[in-house]
């Protein structure tokens, strides 16, 4: 038996949509990055982009253990002294809340050429609202899966 290597026309892409609303980020950012990829599939190709289109709802809801809330996200800006930081309190709070979901799940995927291209099939958006209707995506109940994916 010869091992299975996915071709683009093997390849096959859903559409999903995950309510972000109470679900604990590390864990939401986790089975998110598992789908961008494609591991949840049988036919899951390491070199190839195998995963769903991902679209998160209501980021901004999203729920942090302990005091992560008070933990920086840091960045350079290239110029010397040029590093900056902000509270995930502060983003959350800001114009901005679908990057904390946006920077856990690409820091959970591999850093390199894959990876940039799979984060394009992930859509975040901070309310309820979504322009993707017309690819009629199915529901993901990520609360469902574990009771620990829930912070009340």
């Amino acid at each position: 038996m010869k091992t299975f290597s996915a071709t683009p026309a093997d390849i096959e892409k859903k559409w999903i949509i995950i309510d972000a609303e109470g679900v604990v980020l590390g864990r939401l950012a986790s089975i998110i990055a598992m789908r961008l990829r494609g591991k949840h599939k049988p036919s899951f190709t390491p070199h190839m982009d195998c995963g769903d289109n991902v679209i998160v709802i209501n980021a901004d809801k999203v729920q942090l253990t302990g005091k992560k809330r008070e933990e920086n996200y840091y960045w350079h800006t290239g110029h010397p002294g040029g590093i900056k930081s902000r509270t995930k309190a502060e983003i959350l709070e800001g114009a901005h809340p679908e990057r904390v979901v946006v920077q856990a799940v690409k820091r959970m995927l591999p850093g390199n050429r894959l990876s940039r291209q799979i984060m394009t099939n992930l859509r975040v958006y901070a309310g309820s609202e979504h322009p993707h209707e017309a690819q009629s995506p199915e529901a993901l109940d990520v609360k469902s899966m574990n009771k620990k994916n829930t912070r009340v």
